[in-house]
């Protein structure tokens, strides 16, 4: 009898948007519809909500062979002042379409990475950015940190203006596991700057977990929990190993793929991963991500407040998403763009004063339709549908997802899906139901990680 596992793991998007960037429509998109939009957006939405910003941080001193980020692999910090200032001037571009002072509600340091950056440099980019703006009265700043060089001067400076959550990147305490990924960190290391970020204040810390990683098996991923239950982190991210070598070429190939464990192994990581985090004190919260009762990933949740978006899940939403550097993506909620990718066109762009937007997406009336449905599920495990929120192709839906109500994966009540305890794992599959834009146009080639 085949497996659940075997049955559905396929290739798939996660979701941080819809539609996904493959099914991006860039024959409509253009830098000024894109500012229409942020403009639009920014009216009706700043004084009751604010903005988000996502400073995208691209470099790192060495490739960690796992990752699938846009980065730049450098030793020389002098590339740091230069990028800032082209961040600093993105801003001030983005400060020209707003007709009163941004209200700051979330702002996200990613990578690359942030701490690749000197605290002082870090400083005067946040201040620059906060001297425009308002700061919401619950403001939440995060940023992620590499363990092996977070040092207690970025964490006191990152305190001092603001920020509350940190999240450092764990991925395996196993060595050989490490070594294949070109990650090497002591379990010291991370103990360190857990304890440092708690010393000075910080209300969430969060662990970066990864499993199904080359050499990796169940042994290697409960020394991972267990190692990491000793410092308690506030919440964790569970995630599986996305193999995606064929966009991120010899940054994926630093390994030999038969290294990779099999979708059986990985959902045995996954399904003793999660159970073993939940005996701990953890709680699942939408996909990939647990958190303490105490944190407010799970009171979002609790309250029906949980968002997802480029950053991830979050505790609190804004409608407008401002992505600043090189290959960030902005979301306007009826619109998305993404920056150039290569650091030096990026600051190009932004030196000749033009948003570096390269592509984008604007959503039609179905695709916001489809959008909120594909974020029910993915946030909340369930949605619902009337007269307004229904779509051409909603009994076609409702069909494919019999095969996994008879699974038992989701259930059907009145106008309305849940996905089960049970479903949870396959939480992408279900929403690949609802993806309009895929469904008509499934790809010929590969362009998705698998879904388990």
């Amino acid at each position: 009898m085949i497996s659940l596992v075997d049955k559905y793991n396929i290739p798939g998007p996660r979701y941080t948007s819809y539609p996904t960037v493959p099914y991006w429509d860039e024959t409509s998109f253009s830098p000024e519809l894109w500012k229409q939009s942020v403009i639009r957006t920014f009216k009706e939405t700043n004084a009751k909500e604010g903005i988000s910003i996502y400073i995208h941080l691209p470099f790192c001193e060495a490739l960690c062979t796992f990752c699938a980020c846009h980065k730049r692999i450098t030793k020389q910090h002098s590339v740091e002042v230069p990028y800032l200032e082209s961040v600093i001037k993105e801003w001030k571009l983005y400060l020209e379409l707003f007709d009163e002072k941004p209200i700051l509600k979330e702002l996200h340091l990613g990578g690359g990475t942030p701490t690749f950056f000197s605290p002082e440099n870090l400083r005067t980019l946040l201040s620059s950015i906060f001297e425009t703006v308002e700061i919401a009265e619950q403001q939440e700043f995060s940023f992620e940190g590499h363990p092996n060089n977070t040092t207690k001067e970025h964490l006191q400076t990152l305190y001092d203006l603001g920020f509350r959550r940190v999240s450092f990147g764990v991925q395996d305490y196993d060595l050989k596991v490490q070594k294949a990924i070109n990650r090497v960190q002591p379990f010291e290391n991370v103990e360190k700057v857990t304890k440092l970020a708690r010393e000075i204040g910080y209300q969430s810390i969060s662990h970066d977990l990864v499993f199904g990683l080359p050499h990796s098996n169940w042994e290697t991923t409960e020394l991972t929990i267990r190692k990491t239950l000793e410092l308690k982190p506030d919440r964790l991210a569970f995630y599986s190993y996305a193999h995606v070598p064929w966009i991120k070429g010899v940054g994926q190939r630093g390994f030999d793929e038969k290294d990779l464990p099999s979708g059986e192994e990985k959902r045995k990581q996954y399904e003793n991963g999660k159970k073993l985090l939940e005996d701990l004190g953890y709680i699942e919260v939408g996909m990939d991500h647990f958190s303490l009762e105490s944190d407010d990933l799970y009171q979002s949740l609790i309250g029906k407040k949980l968002h997802r978006n480029f950053m991830g899940y979050t505790s609190s939403k804004t409608q407008l998403m401002v992505g600043l550097g090189a290959s960030s993506i902005s979301d306007s909620w009826y619109a998305f763009a993404q920056n150039e990718k290569s650091v030096e066109d990026y600051q190009t762009k932004v030196e000749n004063g033009e948003i570096p937007v390269v592509k984008g997406h604007i959503l039609n009336d179905e695709d916001l339709t489809i959008r909120r449905h594909i974020l029910n599920l993915m946030c909340q495990l369930e949605t619902t549908w009337d007269v307004q929120t229904s779509f051409p192709e909603l009994e076609n839906a409702l069909e494919m997802l019999k095969e996994m109500e008879a699974d038992g994966l989701v259930e059907f009540a009145d106008h309305q899906i849940k996905i089960t305890e049970m479903g949870r794992a396959f939480t992408r599959n279900v929403a690949m139901v609802f993806d309009l834009r895929m469904m008509r146009n499934k790809p010929e080639t590969r362009i998705f990680s698998m879904t388990i």
